[in-house]
């Protein structure tokens, strides 16, 4: 669902800067209670629940009256998304870029477990709000220690980022029907009674397994991003020794 019509508007709303309407009768709600009420219709009844109309029922405002805080359903989801992704987890007490990130994934997994519409709605060329910036802004926190540039950085934040995205429960993109959702026991029995065509699934799916798709998948990433790490930060070590000038 595209939620940036118009990014100017919508940077103007985000991060304060439009200007307060000075004709009609002053506003009887702020934007965060407008927005709080949203997250709540989208968290319990879903996020096809939500409309100007509802919205404005629930707030005791007619459909109208609603425009006066927000030009439509692109800045109502505009204002959903940036109260609802919450304050970043603080990283301060993990030792190490490494535990920092992971605890970046945890944090960002129980937000979006906590409104399961968001990660749906948090893709594509947008604005975001300073509430969401932070989130990346904290997870690049964890890397400045590192011998990665600065585009790197992103780079590595923007891939967990994605894997936990992708690894969301099963009614969310990215998942498999024969590992998550009430198709899998389907697709198990369907790949058992057809081992012959699929052996390899077969095999797979008929042993229980003791990790997680994004648990696996988060570890692998690491993996290779302390490799790459490791490897940076021992041929800036050469180089600075093979520059030092030789002792008289």
């Amino acid at each position: 669902m595209a939620v940036n019509e118009d990014p100017r508007t919508l940077a103007e709303l985000l991060w304060g800067l439009r200007k307060p309407r000075i004709r009609g009768p002053r506003p009887a709600f702020d934007l965060a209670r407008l927005a709080d009420t949203a997250v709540k219709v989208a968290d319990t009844e879903g996020l096809e629940a939500v409309s100007m109309h509802r919205i404005a029922a629930e707030l005791g405002l007619t459909k109208m009256a609603l425009y006066r805080y927000v030009n439509g359903k692109t800045e109502l989801m505009a204002i959903m998304i940036e109260a609802a992704v919450g304050t970043p987890p603080d990283l301060s007490g993990a030792a190490g870029w490494r535990a920092k990130l992971e605890e970046y994934a945890r944090g960002l997994s129980t937000a979006w477990r906590r409104h399961p519409w968001l990660p749906s709605v948090t893709v594509g060329d947008r604005v975001m709000g300073p509430r969401e910036t932070a989130w990346t802004e904290t997870a690049l926190s964890a890397l400045t220690d590192t011998p990665l540039t600065e585009r790197e950085r992103l780079d590595a934040v923007m891939m967990v980022s994605h894997h936990i995205r992708a690894t969301h429960p099963a009614a969310t993109q990215g998942t498999q029907t024969w590992t998550d959702g009430s198709a899998a026991p389907i697709m198990r029995d369907l790949l058992l009674l057809n081992a012959g065509r699929f052996p390899l699934l077969a095999t797979t799916v008929a042993i229980p397994s003791t990790t997680t798709t994004r648990e696996f998948g988060l570890l692998a990433l690491l993996d290779g991003l302390e490799r790459t790490i490791t490897q940076r930060t021992h041929n800036n070590g050469d180089e600075q020794t093979a520059s030092r000038p030789d002792p008289p």
